[in-house]
């Protein structure tokens, strides 16, 4: 049976200077943006941002007064707001919690299922809101950290033996640097396995 959940997504952070701390997370040190939303409703705007091979943060802010961000950022220039876990199966986590009396809020589905979510409330996860979602992550990141759709490697020649970057299931590439004596080893391996 597949895990409960997959992996942490991404880490939240709410701030009010969205432009300095773009900057800071962009410019400094090197965040590669991925998708991007506006909320009217609840007002505030979002955008989840790369770093390195699997790392991901999302940057928030309100885009008017009665956002449901205010409260958290009346006293405080920003902060770790939520934590996102993936999950293969949302239906799986939402009988989990409720069999172990562990309440959740906010269930919704966007678009036809494309992202599915619920959240724990930090007082019932030890001080951490949590948003468990079921979704596709690629579908969220940009063209530049994940390889081209159907590919699931790519390999490159280095002066030592080659660079091999490999799909992430939780998307993005992961690359590893291979010597040309481990490259033999590796084939070796894999033709005993076919």
């Amino acid at each position: 049976m597949e895990p409960l959940i997959s992996r942490i997504d991404h880490v939240s952070v709410a701030v009010r200077d969205y432009e300095k701390a773009e900057h800071f997370f962009r410019t400094i040190l090197g965040g590669i943006p991925g998708a991007r939303a506006e909320d009217p409703a609840m007002r505030y705007v979002w955008q989840l941002f790369s770093l390195g091979d699997l790392s991901r943060f999302e940057l928030m802010k309100t885009t008017g007064k009665g956002s449901f961000l205010d409260n958290f950022l009346v006293e405080r220039e920003g902060g770790v707001h939520h934590i996102t876990m993936q999950t293969p199966d949302i239906e799986r986590v939402k009988s989990i919690l409720e069999q172990n009396g562990i309440p959740y809020f906010g269930y919704n589905e966007y678009g036809d299922a494309y992202w599915k979510e619920l959240f724990i409330h930090p007082r019932h996860a030890f001080g951490v809101l949590i948003q468990i979602a079921e979704f596709h992550a690629p579908d969220w990141l940009s063209d530049e950290v994940n390889l081209p759709q159907g590919k699931s490697w790519r390999i490159e020649k280095t002066d030592d033996g080659i660079g091999l970057e490999l799909a992430h299931p939780g998307g993005g590439r992961v690359r590893l640097e291979i010597s040309g004596n481990d490259v033999k080893k590796l084939i070796a391996d894999l033709e005993k396995e076919i």
